[in-house]
């Protein structure tokens, strides 16, 4: 079964409900990222904003500095990212994709969905709608690459996800969000 709810956590001080956090463990193929878990935000954005979704989460995201974005779908193939950190809006449709690699797990998202990925996460997708419409963006102080398993070695992998920086602010909800807390920056 594809994990698509989970309890919620209201946080009063945001008057948001907190992300679903899922730690991976690396593998053979994908490094993933032991220290850092994979953030699921679940219908984040207001329903008065679905009609122009892919600007709303071009600019929540820009607005906590997190840019050099793209609109398109999740790939159909295992990657990961050792060199930035990756956020993910579900700006229309829904798909299912799997996280952490071949030993990780597969999520439905859909529209208004967020994604946070730490370096290293493996992801790729399994299933989507036809109308799927995805916003990526990058922290500011990330670096990007794209890396496939086999690209490069487990141990280098490893080392240069540990040594991508955290993310200035939270893609949603920036200074005071949950990911200043659940990743250690506060």
């Amino acid at each position: 079964m594809v994990a698509r709810g989970g309890p919620w956590v209201c946080n009063p001080a945001m008057k948001m409900a907190d992300p679903l956090a899922f730690p991976f463990k690396g593998d053979d193929e994908t490094p993933n990222n032991p220290a850092l878990p994979v953030l699921l935000y679940r219908d984040v954005m207001p329903a008065r904003e679905r009609r122009d979704a892919a600007a709303w989460f071009e600019g929540l995201f820009a607005r906590h500095g997190w840019g050099d974005g793209w609109q398109n779908g999740i790939h159909p193939f295992l990657h990961f990212h050792t060199g930035t950190h990756e956020v993910l809006g579900i700006a229309a449709g829904r798909a299912t994709v799997q996280f952490g690699g071949a030993g990780g797990r597969a999520f439905d998202v859909a529209a208004g969905d967020v994604v946070v990925l730490p370096a290293g996460t493996g992801h790729q997708r399994l299933d989507a709608s036809a109308d799927l419409l995805v916003i990526g963006a990058y922290p500011r102080n990330g670096r990007f690459d794209q890396k496939r398993p086999g690209d490069m070695g487990r141990e280098a992998a490893r080392r240069a996800v540990a040594a991508v920086p955290l993310p200035e602010l939270d893609p949603v909800a920036g200074t005071d969000g949950p990911l200043m807390r659940l990743w250690g920056r506060t």
